[in-house]
């Protein structure tokens, strides 16, 4: 499957953040990003070392994908990437 992954371009990417709410406004800020892809039906993806923000993410990707009328499949894992956990969220076209 060909996902376009979008974190690498911000300094958060690799933050934990110290509390729920600065972890919920980062997934929420993330939105332009998603929406650029998801918008044009290419599968999108995002991984962190931070659990919370992939939870919102889980949250709020079926909703930007519902406000855009794309029907997607939502996917979650867990890699270790040089000794650190990173935890992922994708999307995949649903036919």
């Amino acid at each position: 499957m060909n996902i376009k992954w979008i974190n690498g371009s911000y300094k958060e990417d690799n933050r934990i953040f110290n509390s729920e709410r600065q972890a919920e406004e980062w997934a929420d800020a993330l939105y332009p990003d998603f929406v650029a892809y998801l918008s044009n039906n290419i599968n999108v993806g995002y991984a962190s070392p931070d659990e919370k923000v992939i939870k919102y993410l889980a949250s709020y990707l079926p909703e930007w994908a519902s406000y855009n009328n794309v029907n997607v499949r939502i996917h979650t894992g867990k890699i270790t990437k040089d000794g650190q956990i990173l935890y992922k969220i994708w999307s995949s076209q649903k036919n």
